[in-house]
């Protein structure tokens, strides 16, 4: 918005203005926010109004056993999983900056493997991994893998091996972050290859490592709801089992969908704190804490 003052033949100034008044930033961030709630409460009036969905069956079934049994089972595998995947996703990063080509190219070669081919078909197939291996065990001991293989274990060993080839290349690139100045100076120092990995490199690449890694971690809670396919009674399963005999089927699917929102509202505020605690941290003082 532009003005000009201009003399009149009176002598009395006279102010113009031409071009479209300016909105401050501020305020057009809270315009645009407004319109975006009031656009969000709306649809979810309509959503409550429309009579589509019975709340009263879906408040019923929000706390009930097989849900809450179906949700610990929920956690039960996203903290097994991400251990099994965060513990072999760091060996495979180590092996991929190995010295060693044939450890360089086992890695390499896993990856490949498990990040290029669907989570869904490695579930199923450790599912049914007993049609290929179906006994395991030495001499007169023998077990059957129907029995070991249970759909549990089945979740963990595809959801696990699979977030391991995710790590791997998370892992990785926190370690090739770390500047190799730390590496040559700890060297220097007497250090031994190991000990630089574990007191000067891994500390460093944890900043680096950490968000991502909740992100991963907040995918493993929805990925789980895959396992259904299997028949393992996490959450979602159990949802199935329950409105494949009352025949609610939005009403049931709306309490997984709720659920599924608060554990991921509860890792997200997680992982904010876990960033927001190392951003301050430094190379020098992580290098302090570790006694190097």
């Amino acid at each position: 918005m532009t003005t000009k003052t201009f003399l009149t033949d009176t002598g009395i100034p006279q102010v113009y203005i031409s071009g479209k008044p300016r909105i401050p930033g501020r305020n057009k961030r809270l315009i645009i926010t407004a319109l975006i709630s009031i656009l969000i409460l709306l649809l979810i009036i309509r959503i409550v109004i429309s009579g589509a969905i019975n709340w009263p069956v879906t408040a019923a079934f929000f706390f009930h056993p097989a849900i809450l049994n179906g949700l610990v089972m929920t956690l039960q595998l996203t903290v097994l999983s991400m251990l099994a995947g965060i513990i072999l996703g760091t060996l495979l990063a180590t092996m991929s900056i190995s010295r060693y080509r044939v450890v360089n190219g086992a890695a390499a070669l896993y990856i490949w493997l498990f990040r290029g081919t669907p989570l869904l078909v490695q579930l199923i197939f450790w599912f049914n991994i007993a049609l290929v291996f179906p006994v395991v065990g030495f001499g007169s001991w023998q077990i059957s893998v129907n029995a070991l293989i249970t759909p549990f274990i089945a979740a963990v060993l595809g959801l696990g091996l699979n977030e391991g080839a995710y790590m791997a290349e998370i892992v990785r690139a926190g370690l090739n972050a770390v500047d190799s100045g730390q590496t040559e100076a700890a060297h220097s120092l007497g250090l031994s290859r190991t000990k630089v990995m574990t007191h000067v490199v891994f500390p460093q690449a944890l900043r680096i490592i950490t968000p991502p890694t909740a992100n991963q971690i907040i995918g493993m809670l929805k990925n789980t709801s895959l396992v259904s396919v299997i028949g393992a009674q996490e959450l979602l399963t159990r949802s199935e089992d329950i409105y494949a005999r009352n025949f609610h089927v939005i009403e049931l699917l709306v309490v997984a969908s709720i659920w599924y929102l608060i554990l991921t509202t509860v890792a997200s505020g997680l992982q904010y704190w876990l960033e927001r605690h190392l951003e301050g941290k430094t190379a020098h003082n992580l290098l302090s804490e570790t006694g190097v």
